[in-house]
């Protein structure tokens, strides 16, 4: 997989994250294909990708609680 140029990338925080400054999760919308995401403490450290439906496939089990704290 080629790597992406996040360097002009919109972030934004999810709205599942902290808002107090803890366990802050920010995602990026601007690719078609995949989702990077990032700790929002950590602004230049590692980025996850998702391609675009396993994304949703997570954020879906979040909503409905199936996933484990």
């Amino acid at each position: 997989m080629r790597s992406l140029d996040l360097t002009l990338a919109t972030w934004r925080k999810s709205s599942y994250s902290n808002q107090d400054g803890g366990e802050c999760v920010e995602i990026s919308d601007d690719f078609a294909t995949v989702v990077p995401v990032r700790d929002s403490k950590t602004e230049h450290g590692p980025v996850l990708t998702f391609t675009a439906n396993d994304w949703a496939s997570f954020v879906t089990a979040v909503k409905r609680g199936e996933l484990g704290a």
